[in-house]
């Protein structure tokens, strides 16, 4: 009698020298059921050649490389947690490859988002604004805050990031202010203040307010505040250490490699539709 033995998920990791990409290549070597099937970097980068486990101390075998074709052959699963370009790119040949894809960038505009939603029916797709298993908790939590709170509460969302982060608002306060606004039966494109300055006049009770903070090396903080009369609400979620992201992205991957083509957010990898 033999038994059969699941092959580990084969896993590439895109922008392998930054800080997410090396937390997810650690994330990866440490998993029994996950195999580091490629290390992606942009030509030119210095670190081309090297191996991939080299900043650990140790020697996985897999060199870092700019031959996404090549890399993407040998793989299950991408996680890309780079530049709206980059990844849209990094899609495409997925897309023509049959590879599935787990999305961590932040920044897509509409366009770049409808270009995802087409490639994603020729392949799996999981994309979220941010792979923590707690902030996706708390989307469902201010949901039922929201609706309780509809009347009476000012809502504004304050964000956290290190000094090295590019867009703002966080692709994760966004996904707040779309959970509060869509409770709420609003649309956050009309609602939505990113800024004041000057005389702005009083509060429009129908607005959901953005402030931004970059300093530092600060992982992510979010905080949704709900103000009212006598008391405040404050629903939070700070993150510690990038693992959380890496954690929640192999979940992804997990997920993915059973699922056909389609676009799937981290509400299914958690069960929590239906």
């Amino acid at each position: 009698m033999t038994t059969s033995v699941t092959p580990p998920l084969r896993i590439a990791i895109a922008g392998s020298s930054g800080r997410m990409g090396r937390m997810l290549i650690e994330a990866v070597l440490q998993a029994p059921d996950c195999q580091l099937s490629a290390a992606l970097d942009r030509p030119g980068t210095p670190s081309l050649g090297q191996d991939a486990g080299a900043f650990l101390g140790k020697i996985c075998g897999v060199a870092i490389s700019d031959d996404v074709r090549a890399a993407l052959q040998a793989s299950d699963v991408l996680i890309d947690f780079t530049r709206p370009e980059g990844t849209l790119a990094h899609l495409a040949l997925c897309a023509e490859l049959g590879v599935k894809l787990v999305i961590g960038t932040t920044g897509f505009d509409a366009q770049q988002k409808a270009q995802i939603g087409a490639l994603a029916a020729r392949t799996g797709v999981m994309m979220a604004p941010n792979m923590s298993v707690g902030v996706n908790v708390v989307l469902g939590l201010l949901d039922r805050a929201a609706r309780a709170l509809s009347e009476g509460y000012d809502i504004e969302i304050i964000e956290a990031h290190h000094r090295h982060k590019v867009d703002a608002p966080s692709g994760t306060a966004l996904a707040m202010g779309e959970a509060v606004a869509q409770a709420l039966g609003r649309d956050l494109k009309a609602c939505a203040i990113y800024g004041r300055e000057g005389v702005t006049g009083e509060r429009d009770p129908s607005t959901i307010g953005f402030a931004t903070v970059r300093g530092g090396d600060i992982i992510g903080d979010h905080t949704v505040l709900f103000a009212g009369i006598g008391e405040r609400i404050e629903i939070s979620h700070k993150a510690s250490s990038r693992a959380t992201f890496a954690q929640g992205s192999l979940r992804a991957a997990r997920f993915l490699a059973s699922q056909g083509p389609g676009l799937y957010d981290m509400n299914d990898v958690l069960g929590f539709k239906g």
